[in-house]
């Protein structure tokens, strides 16, 4: 009889084993390796904590007005209207005046014009406007208008010049002498971020 209740309790040890206490270990040990992942993801979540207050300090460390410049520069989005009103002005401060604005994206120039995606590939972290414009004016207040955009923060290049004859104007500085005076067909791309 001896034997029979240490062969049943030896069977019911190996049932109890098998079926509830290993499951249950391999259960647990799953769960502490959960455990670990969590705690390794906690400890990179404050890691980027960290690093973000130290870049966030740096960033407001920055002296605004130079922010600002950086923000002319480049933005982060396209002022059509902003772009055209600044090139408009800075013209006029030469004598000159914009006529026949066009502007274009990318996704709406023909394919006959110049290629816009010539720089980088489809997964940009920029994009591009080409603004098209005529004026009038002598070829000396045209070089100083030319002069002041390229000294201008806004990143814009010229990717098209045409001039022609437009007839002459009397000029001032040179005692009412009579200059020649030109028409400028000017194409430009400007850039910023998406």
């Amino acid at each position: 009889m001896r034997i029979l209740f240490a062969l049943t309790g030896l069977v019911l040890a190996g049932g109890m084993f098998f079926f509830y206490t290993k499951p249950t270990y391999d259960s647990l040990q799953a769960t502490r390796d959960q455990i670990g992942q969590y705690n390794s993801a906690l400890a990179k979540a404050t890691e980027l904590q960290q690093l973000k207050q130290t870049l966030l300090s740096r960033y407001n460390s920055f002296d605004p007005q130079d922010l600002a410049r950086l923000q002319g520069m480049l933005p982060d989005h396209v002022n059509n209207i902003g772009l055209i009103l600044d090139l408009d002005n800075l013209a006029r401060r030469h004598g000159l005046a914009l006529e026949n604005v066009y502007t274009s994206t990318p996704s709406n120039v023909s394919s006959a014009s110049t290629p816009i995606s010539a720089i980088g590939g489809s997964g940009k972290k920029y994009d591009s406007l080409t603004l098209k414009f005529s004026t009038n004016g002598t070829y000396d207040n045209f070089l100083q208008f030319l002069a002041d955009l390229e000294a201008s923060l806004r990143i814009v290049e010229i990717t098209s010049l045409s001039l022609a004859a437009g007839g002459t104007s009397q000029t001032a500085s040179a005692g009412g002498a009579f200059a020649p005076v030109y028409q400028y067909d000017v194409t430009l791309r400007t850039y910023w971020l998406k």
